[in-house]
Protein backbone atom coordinates (compact mmCIF):
# COMPACT_ATOMS: atom_id res chain seq x y z
CA UNK A 1 0.00 0.00 0.00
CA UNK A 2 1.53 3.04 -0.98
CA UNK A 3 0.26 6.17 0.91
CA UNK A 4 1.71 8.69 -1.46
CA UNK A 5 -0.80 6.99 -4.57
CA UNK A 6 -3.47 6.63 -1.90
CA UNK A 7 -3.08 10.69 -1.59
CA UNK A 8 -3.20 11.24 -4.47
CA UNK A 9 -6.24 9.18 -5.37
CA UNK A 10 -8.50 10.25 -3.37
CA UNK A 11 -7.39 13.70 -4.61
CA UNK A 12 -8.75 12.75 -8.06
CA UNK A 13 -11.86 11.15 -6.52
CA UNK A 14 -12.97 14.94 -4.85
CA UNK A 15 -12.09 16.57 -8.32
CA UNK A 16 -13.83 13.72 -10.20
CA UNK A 17 -16.57 12.05 -8.41
CA UNK A 18 -18.08 10.39 -11.61
CA UNK A 19 -15.26 8.95 -12.55
CA UNK A 20 -15.27 4.98 -11.63
CA UNK A 21 -11.28 4.43 -12.27
CA UNK A 22 -10.92 6.63 -9.41
CA UNK A 23 -12.28 4.90 -6.77
CA UNK A 24 -11.53 1.25 -8.61
CA UNK A 25 -7.50 2.26 -8.26
CA UNK A 26 -8.03 3.33 -4.78
CA UNK A 27 -9.91 0.10 -4.06
CA UNK A 28 -6.90 -1.94 -5.64
CA UNK A 29 -4.56 0.07 -3.77
CA UNK A 30 -6.39 -1.48 -0.51
CA UNK A 31 -7.05 -4.90 -1.83
CA UNK A 32 -4.01 -6.70 -0.53
CA UNK A 33 -3.42 -5.01 2.91
CA UNK A 34 -7.11 -3.83 3.44
CA UNK A 35 -9.30 -6.12 1.96
CA UNK A 36 -12.28 -4.94 4.22
CA UNK A 37 -11.62 -1.46 3.03
CA UNK A 38 -11.05 -2.36 -0.81
CA UNK A 39 -14.46 -3.94 -0.58
CA UNK A 40 -16.16 -1.36 1.00
CA UNK A 41 -15.17 0.82 -1.99
CA UNK A 42 -16.15 -2.09 -5.12
CA UNK A 43 -19.68 -2.62 -3.06
CA UNK A 44 -19.99 1.43 -3.29
CA UNK A 45 -18.30 0.82 -7.02
CA UNK A 46 -21.27 -1.58 -8.15
CA UNK A 47 -24.08 0.00 -6.44
CA UNK A 48 -22.79 3.37 -8.27
CA UNK A 49 -21.59 2.61 -11.53
CA UNK A 50 -23.00 -0.97 -12.27
CA UNK A 51 -21.67 -0.78 -15.86
CA UNK A 52 -18.24 -0.58 -14.40
CA UNK A 53 -17.13 -4.04 -15.46
CA UNK A 54 -13.67 -4.73 -13.61
CA UNK A 55 -15.59 -3.76 -10.33
CA UNK A 56 -17.09 -7.16 -10.32
CA UNK A 57 -14.43 -10.13 -10.59
CA UNK A 58 -12.45 -7.73 -7.75
CA UNK A 59 -16.02 -7.12 -5.57
CA UNK A 60 -16.57 -11.19 -6.21
CA UNK A 61 -13.33 -12.69 -4.44
CA UNK A 62 -13.19 -10.26 -1.84
CA UNK A 63 -16.91 -11.31 -0.98
CA UNK A 64 -15.28 -14.99 -1.81
CA UNK A 65 -12.55 -14.88 0.70
CA UNK A 66 -15.06 -13.56 3.41
CA UNK A 67 -17.52 -16.28 2.43
CA UNK A 68 -20.41 -14.78 1.31
CA UNK A 69 -21.39 -16.93 -1.00
CA UNK A 70 -24.70 -15.85 -2.42
CA UNK A 71 -22.95 -12.53 -2.58
CA UNK A 72 -20.19 -13.76 -4.08
CA UNK A 73 -22.33 -15.67 -6.29
CA UNK A 74 -24.42 -13.16 -7.54
CA UNK A 75 -21.37 -10.52 -8.34
CA UNK A 76 -19.95 -13.11 -9.99
CA UNK A 77 -22.93 -13.62 -12.02
CA UNK A 78 -23.85 -10.13 -13.08
CA UNK A 79 -20.19 -9.38 -13.89
CA UNK A 80 -20.80 -12.83 -16.64
CA UNK A 81 -23.75 -11.27 -17.98
CA UNK A 82 -22.35 -7.33 -18.10
CA UNK A 83 -19.01 -8.94 -20.11
CA UNK A 84 -21.21 -10.81 -22.46
CA UNK A 85 -23.23 -7.32 -23.03
CA UNK A 86 -20.26 -5.37 -23.62
CA UNK A 87 -18.55 -8.15 -25.62
CA UNK A 88 -15.56 -8.23 -23.14
CA UNK A 89 -14.26 -11.81 -23.84
CA UNK A 90 -11.59 -11.59 -21.62
CA UNK A 91 -13.43 -10.34 -18.81
CA UNK A 92 -16.18 -13.18 -19.76
CA UNK A 93 -13.78 -16.08 -19.76
CA UNK A 94 -11.64 -14.88 -16.71
CA UNK A 95 -15.78 -14.09 -14.75
CA UNK A 96 -16.58 -17.55 -15.74
CA UNK A 97 -13.65 -19.71 -14.43
CA UNK A 98 -13.74 -17.85 -11.30
CA UNK A 99 -17.11 -18.96 -10.75
CA UNK A 100 -15.98 -22.87 -11.73
CA UNK A 101 -13.32 -22.45 -9.05
CA UNK A 102 -15.63 -20.66 -6.53
CA UNK A 103 -18.46 -23.07 -7.14
CA UNK A 104 -15.77 -26.17 -6.21
CA UNK A 105 -14.69 -24.17 -3.01
CA UNK A 106 -18.56 -23.07 -1.87
CA UNK A 107 -19.76 -27.17 -2.34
Amino acid sequence: MNSDRISLLKQFIKEEPANPFNKYALAMEYYDSEPKDSLEILLSLLKDHPDYLPTYFKAAHLLWEEERWDEAETTFRKGAQLAAEQDDQKALLELRAAYQNFQFDKD
